[in-house]
């Protein structure tokens, strides 16, 4: 049943500029719909708080926090915001409008994704997350609902109406902001949320996607917050057997229980995920799902909890992080053995020939039963030595073909000390670390390896480590009274770069120079981090009136208060202001402008001249209207004589002679 039929803002203008068309969505603190912004006719979406919250002051802060603080993430991947207004109990913000669905109604409709599938999607939401992280905010409500999908393809993160700054601590009393199935166990248990909250929901998404439900299940949400305390989440292989070990183990780095051992933010989870694809062969990122694989789809319910659609393993398996290196060299030892000794499975031993038949038994004389055992003896050695013959060529050939060579294994977000055991493991020693600073890894993590992950390598062989230093820190600069392209400049050498730019009137800086910055100068910040710059637009001007004035006298004025002057193309006739005088301005007067902004004069041509009609002898009433049309007042002048007259004697122009349109024309009459 469509309940927007049941809706009162459907088909209401809110604030007097949005038609509210329908309902899209709705959710705990506000609807969703889809509106007309009649100012600009352009299609948007309306997100309005519900009236029974509007009442409550923290609820409308955050609400308008999400406002400003979208506002400033200019990001492709976030849904923008336009507007945020109020309109008797309805507290509106004015969004941009995506055509398509959300990921939850894809996984709804398909179940399980393809890996790649799954990896286009989540790399613009972590972009997206990323943008507000290095901005400083988070987002602290990731989840399938929040992904919208538009029908050309793009992929926006929405809904920010949790977000809140990266610095602040959110005490929670007794209540826990966001969806109980994708909280990060912090936020459970000390009610706090920074990047690495985002950076959790994010693994919990990439889960669901690669394997169609959630990872934790209860009759309740406490059930479901224990496991998050209590419980890792389990690798999306012991759901979706096949899966690559590269997906396993990007899911286990983001939805590690201790935020320590998690990436720090989005960006570095970005990193993650495309070192972890890089290593990916298309039949891994193309393996179907189970339900791709022939189970029809009609039929199920698509309802959130389609346990039948992919098979769950009995009991949680539990990932350790880090894998433990004996694990690693098992997994190593496997492989070698199926890329090679699998050969000598189809060596055997030649079957024996068909039986003689049955002789009588005779007896044998001492020379026969010698000869007997000599040939019986010669048999079996004669097969010994094929059987070690076939065998030392297969293993020659596997050796020469493959033997000799093994894979680097993936070593990225790795420390230190966990990629020297996995390369021991491996057979594999380290040529030398190298180090370097990095704005996406962690602090003492494999951020790039020589040869790479996946490379052949020689067994025995060496590889060249590059451990990241973290983001390199440096010192906000003062730029008061810096140029805005030099300022730019001086932020790029340091590794930071300018961020969101806003201008303010200031008399004391130069217009275009940086007034003030955000963080302040000598604040420490990560290399990559981004400074929001204030930049003077001059000092505040209030613009005279030089209307009725001269040119070169208007200029004069306009230029002494730090104004520029531009003249209009073509002049206009006026009656009032004589050739040469200033008929408009543009701005008027009492406008504030800043300095060094440019007025537009537009100048007289003085009056439009006409050609006088001939008016003499008609009457009284004729004469006015034929002056009239032509464009002139006029005034009788009857004189002692002309008092009952009705014919014009005489006008106070001569017919034929030009007058300025508009002027008086006087006749005398008799």
């Amino acid at each position: 049943m469509d309940t927007t039929l049941k809706d009162p803002l459907v088909g209401q203008v809110l604030d007097g500029r949005y038609r509210v068309d329908g309902r899209i969505a709705v959710g705990g603190m506000a609807t969703v719909y889809r509106a007309v912004d009649t100012r600009l006719d352009r299609v948007l979406a309306l997100k309005v708080m519900h009236p029974t919250l509007a009442a409550d002051a923290s609820f409308v802060d955050r609400f308008i926090r999400e406002a400003k603080s979208v506002a400033r993430l200019a990001h492709p991947n976030v849904v923008g915001v336009f507007d945020q207004g109020t309109d008797g109990p309805y507290v509106y913000l004015a969004m941009e409008y995506v055509a398509g669905c959300t990921l939850r109604d894809v996984l709804r409709e398909r179940g399980a994704l393809r890996p790649r599938a799954a990896l286009d999607i989540l790399e613009p939401v972590l972009a997206a997350l990323g943008a507000a992280h290095r901005a400083g905010f988070v987002h602290r409500d990731m989840k399938p609902e929040n992904v919208l999908i538009g029908d050309d393809g793009r992929v926006k993160v929405a809904d920010f109406g949790l977000v809140r700054a990266v610095d602040s601590v959110t005490n929670t009393t007794g209540t826990v902001l966001g969806t109980v199935s994708y909280l990060a166990p912090e936020q459970i248990e000390h009610g706090t949320a920074d990047t690495r909250v985002d950076v959790y929901a994010s693994g919990v998404v990439l889960y669901e996607m690669l394997t169609g439900g959630k990872p934790h299940h209860g009759e309740s949400p406490a059930q479901v917050l224990f496991q998050h305390l209590n419980e890792d989440v389990p690798p999306p292989s012991a759901a979706v057997p096949g899966l690559a070990f590269e997906l396993d183990e990007l899911v286990a780095s983001a939805t590690a229980r201790n935020p320590d051992l998690r990436p720090y933010d989005a960006v570095a989870l970005l990193g993650q995920l495309r070192a972890a694809r890089a290593t990916l062969v298309d039949t891994q990122l193309d393996a179907l799902p189970p339900l791709a694989r022939g189970e029809e789809l009609n039929g199920h319910d698509n309802s959130d909890d389609r346990t039948s659609v992919i098979p769950r393993a009995a009991r949680s398996v539990q990932l350790p992080l880090p894998a433990a290196p004996e694990d690693e060299a098992t997994t190593s030892l496997k492989a070698r053995r199926e890329d090679g000794l699998s050969h000598t499975s189809v060596l055997r031993t030649p079957p024996p020939g068909p039986a003689a038949p049955a002789a009588p038994a005779a007896p044998s004389s001492p020379a026969q039963r010698l000869r007997r055992r000599l040939n019986t003896r010669r048999g079996i050695t004669a097969t010994i030595a094929a059987v070690l013959l076939a065998l030392g060529l297969g293993a020659g050939v596997w050796y020469i073909n493959s033997g000799q060579f093994t894979k680097v294994p993936p070593l990225l977000a790795k420390t230190e000390a966990q990629a020297r055991e996995r390369l021991d493991g491996a057979g594999l020693d380290v040529r030398k670390v190298e180090r370097a600073y990095s704005a996406t890894d962690k602090r003492g993590t494999v951020m790039a390896t020589d040869p790479g992950a996946g490379e052949r390598i020689r067994h025995n062989g060496k590889v060249t480590l590059t451990v990241s230093l973290g983001p390199q820190t440096v010192k906000v600069p003062d730029l008061e009274g810096t140029p805005l392209d030099e300022a730019k400049d001086k932020l790029d050498d340091l590794g930071l770069g300018a961020g969101m730019v806003t201008k303010a009137f200031s008399s004391d800086v130069d217009k275009g120079s940086v007034i003030s910055t955000d963080p302040k100068p000598g604040t420490v910040r990560k290399t990559g981090s981004a400074v929001a710059l204030v930049v003077s637009k001059g000092k505040k001007i209030e613009v005279r009136d030089v209307t009725g004035e001269p040119e070169a006298d208007a200029r004069e004025e306009l230029e002494e208060s730090g104004l520029k002057v531009r003249i209009a193309p073509g002049r206009v006739f006026s009656s009032d202001e004589d050739k040469g005088e200033v008929v408009e301005q543009d701005p008027v007067d009492g406008e504030i402008r800043a300095e060094g902004d440019t007025v537009t004069l537009t100048l007289s041509k003085g009056p439009e001249m006409i050609e006088v009609p001939d008016v003499e002898g008609m009457s009284v009433g004729d004469a006015k209207d034929e002056l009239r049309e032509a464009g002139f007042d006029v005034k009788e002048d009857r004189g002692l004589l002309g008092i009952f007259g009705d014919t014009v004697k005489d006008q106070s122009v001569d017919p034929g002679d030009e007058a300025p349109k508009g002027s008086t024309i006087t006749i005398r009459i008799r």
